[in-house]
């Protein structure tokens, strides 16, 4: 009798112990996994092959990231453009203007080199002018 029932269980079990079954009940089945539909594209599995093949290559990835790629693009490209602007209003500017420019550039030249003399001229002289300005301008007040 006993080994009637242990011949009868191993068919039983091997039925219970199927993969698809959990924890040996015939009533709740594993779900299947789903496919990624991403993954299962063609253009997807062709990507991935052709990244292997340039990994087994070693022809590697760029360092850098797009964003940081774009953004210095567009930098370079803002400072060609800068340049571009700079070089037509020099192009724009008559011969008058261009003649007032150096010579405004000179004034502030000289006008720099004054203020380094009196930087280094005695307190008494700086003190003089002073008062010589203050004078100035106490005498328009009372014409006024």
């Amino acid at each position: 009798m006993y080994s009637e029932i242990q011949r009868e269980r191993p068919e039983v079990r091997n039925f219970m112990s199927h993969p698809d079954y959990i924890d040996g009940n015939p009533d709740l089945i594993k779900p299947k996994k789903l496919l990624n539909p991403v993954k299962a594209s063609k253009s997807h599995q062709e990507l991935h092959r052709e990244l292997l093949m340039n990994h087994k290559r070693g022809l590697g990835v760029e360092s850098k990231p797009e964003l940081q790629r774009v953004l210095e693009h567009r930098r370079r490209n803002q400072l060609l453009r800068q340049k571009k602007e700079e070089e037509e209003a020099k192009k724009l500017q008559s011969p008058f203007e261009q003649e007032l420019l150096k010579r405004h550039q000179r004034l502030d030249q000289l006008e720099r080199g004054q203020e380094k003399h009196e930087e280094h001229a005695p307190e008494f002289i700086k003190v003089k002018e002073n008062l010589r300005r203050t004078s100035m301008l106490t005498g328009e007040e009372k014409v006024v």
